[in-house]
């Protein structure tokens, strides 16, 4: 029997609440709260007095690059980093090299993780536009859902074929994860830009060029196609205002057959930011304006976006110091998100039990995974410790990404995240890792 560890004095965040207590983990388990627990000898006290205690982020959409494009980043790099950020549960898209859209290359991933990842895993399958047979085989108590790309984002995984799609739809009861773009008008956009600038278009015309009209006009159709099939529709990094008024917010979570998702850069940058940051914040869909940035934080604390989420996406230095046309777009964020977020908190713009209802406790029950993403007795110990008033400087030396940058290096962060338990061992404390031990593959209540 492993020892159990107690931690003591925390002020634990948990199913809208806040409240001092003390916290028991053994075998993996939280098996008591309560305001006091006496110590017995065979556990480890850890004191979180004046630290906050919540669940570990559930982080529903990365790209952690493996296999085939390990240059940019890998499992156990991009697991490590978001474990000392605090994302205890990763799901990770299928666009790797080869793409996970066959139930082999699938299971090929899931064997990688469980070798090398240090955060809780699941991986979706990639639909295209002849896969459908191997589509419907995904075992729905042990794959994370389906991903669809509707948008150029991805090559050959661009489902583009109307026929297909609505057979993808009316074949599936599982989560189908989409990525709405549509492609005819970033075409023409990119067609007219290239007309006035050549190959030398400015990085501002980004939010053009993948436009709210491209966001918009392929998420209400993806809806549509919803409604009228039943499919189990989530739809990933809204990106504009206009599309937050397509989801509803008067039923609870757990009926909606239509989800949302907003990304932490979306929320956290605006137009305004292109000309200082360049490529760097370069992403698919587009960082857009004020006006939208605002409209996406409104929908999260009312309830029409359900999860927030990184988009989490790794491109060397190299890569994305390229003109706009050849920068690829995505960032690395799975270390930063959780301090940015609080830095909101610190700001007033939403409540930390708001924070923690979209970061862990709603992509837990809109995935239906199993005993992860509350602080509740029974669950596992997926948790995580926050010294609030522990400012940290973004900077190259504590960049854990393989890749080595990030859209935030330079600024200030007021929080810092202290400790990280995955399964109930301390995986991350102050900044040491526990390299010995690995997250475990997710399952689904369904």
């Amino acid at each position: 029997m492993t020892k159990g560890i107690l931690i003591q004095n925390a002020t634990i965040v948990n199913e809208n609440k806040i409240f001092k207590g003390d916290i028991l983990l053994e075998n993996e388990i939280i098996t008591k709260i309560s305001s006091k627990i006496k110590p017995t000898k065979n556990v480890e006290i850890i004191n979180a007095e004046g630290k906050f205690l919540i669940p570990g982020f559930i982080d529903d959409q990365v790209h952690f690059r493996e296999p085939g494009l390990t240059h940019k980043a890998n499992i156990a790099t991009e697991s490590r980093a978001a474990i000392a950020g605090g994302i205890t549960t990763f799901i990770e898209m299928p666009n790797t090299v080869p793409q996970a859209t066959t139930q082999h290359l699938l299971e090929n991933k899931f064997k990688i993780a469980a070798a090398d990842s240090y955060a809780n895993y699941s991986f979706m399958f990639g639909g295209t536009n002849d896969n459908l047979e191997e589509l419907l085989k995904t075992d729905p108590k042990k794959v994370a859902g389906i991903k669809l790309f509707l948008g150029s984002s991805t090559g050959n995984m661009l489902v583009d074929n109307e026929e297909i799609l609505e057979k993808i739809f009316s074949s599936t009861k599982m989560i189908i994860s989409v990525h709405c773009e549509d492609e005819g008008t970033i075409r023409k956009n990119t067609a007219i830009y290239k007309e006035k600038y050549g190959d030398d278009i400015p990085l501002k015309y980004h939010p053009l060029i993948r436009s709210e009209e491209a966001c918009y006009l392929s998420s209400s159709k993806a809806i549509e196609l919803a409604k009228k099939t039943g499919a189990r529709l989530h739809i990933f990094h809204l990106s504009t205002e206009k599309e937050t008024h397509l989801f509803r917010n008067d039923i609870p979570l757990e009926e909606k057959q239509i989800t949302s998702e907003v990304c932490i850069h979306h929320l956290w940058f605006s137009d305004k930011d292109y000309e200082e940051k360049g490529t760097h914040i370069k992403w698919n869909p587009a960082v857009k304006t004020e006006k939208d940035r605002l409209g996406l934080w409104k929908a999260l604390l009312d309830d029409r976006i359900d999860v927030l989420a990184t988009d989490h996406a790794p491109h060397t230095l190299d890569e994305k110091n390229n003109n706009y046309l050849n920068a690829p777009s995505g960032g690395p964020l799975v270390q930063h998100a959780i301090i940015a977020l609080l830095e909101k908190v610190k700001e007033g713009v939403i409540p930390i039990e708001k924070a923690v209802e979209k970061m862990s406790h709603n992509p837990a029950k809109l995935f239906q995974i199993e005993k992860r993403g509350f602080i509740k007795e029974g669950y596992f110990a997926d948790i995580v410790l926050i010294d609030m008033n522990k400012p940290q400087t973004v900077s190259k030396d504590n960049i854990l990404y393989k890749c080595g940058w990030s859209p935030f290096e330079g600024t200030t962060f007021s929080s810092t995240i202290t400790h990280t338990f995955v399964n109930g061992n301390l995986i991350y404390n102050n900044g040491v890792f526990n390299d010995e031990i690995k997250g475990k593959r997710i399952t689904f209540n369904r």
